[in-house]
């Protein structure tokens, strides 16, 4: 059978993506930094999905020894087929003015986490000849906004790594796709009334990477941007 790690599981995009691949049989390696969250996250799983195997362990991914012990502990269980750098944080706030830290921050947690999570399960999933892995970004990762600062730098950098990755992979079997976003109905948009389907749902999000990932071995979907339907906001 086969396997998926995600990071950023317990909610959001995060569990959207694996509620659509259990769904669809595969084995689920979840982790998120909350180990309430997470282990809630994986008892709903498990209620409804009782014929595949989920595991969940919480780690800190911005820590890179948490992020390498992480994928050791992946690996204890299965190589995975598909991987989901999810993991990610949002402080709004303008390079000027944002607090001292921001940047630090938001680049350990939205770009050093794929980094070292990704480096600790490339040598079994190259040794397999084949995957796919699927770095969440943002549209924040191609454009600047207003109160963008730190974070739309961060995910400027996670698109650089992303398709860095992609060309190294291409002669390996294993597949990058970078993931773009806009607005989606998240914790980030707590208290936003969406009524008038203003901004997407998470599950919008988890289609497009499941149908991405379900392509024959000659063809990989690099780029996959995803914006509400009257734009952004």
């Amino acid at each position: 059978m086969k396997t998926v790690v995600i990071t950023g599981a317990s909610r959001g995009i995060g569990f959207a993506i694996a509620e659509i691949f259990a769904q669809n049989g595969y084995n689920l390696l979840l982790t998120s930094r909350s180990d309430m969250n997470l282990y809630k996250a994986m008892e709903k799983l498990q209620t409804k999905y009782d014929t595949i195997e989920i595991r969940a362990k919480a780690f800190d991914l911005s820590v890179k020894e948490q992020a390498s012990a992480f994928g050791a502990w992946c690996l204890q269980h299965a190589t995975p087929q598909i991987l989901v750098n999810n993991t990610g944080n949002f402080e709004p706030g303008n390079i000027g003015d944002e607090a001292d830290g921001a940047l630090e921050r938001q680049i350990a947690t939205n770009l050093y986490s794929a980094y070292h999570v990704t480096r600790a399960l490339l040598p079994a999933m190259k040794e397999e000849k084949r995957g796919h892995i699927f770095n969440i970004c943002s549209i924040a990762s191609l454009k600047a906004y207003p109160n963008g600062g730190a974070y739309s730098i961060s995910k400027y950098a996670l698109h650089g790594f992303s398709t860095n990755l992609r060309e190294e992979l291409k002669t390996e079997g294993i597949k990058v796709t970078s993931v773009f976003p806009g607005a989606v109905l998240t914790d980030s948009w707590e208290g936003f009334d969406n009524s008038a389907r203003r901004i997407m749902e998470v599950t919008d999000v988890a289609e497009m990477i499941w149908a991405a990932s379900k392509l024959s071995f000659a063809a990989c979907v690099e780029d996959i941007m995803l914006r509400p339907q009257l734009g952004d906001l």
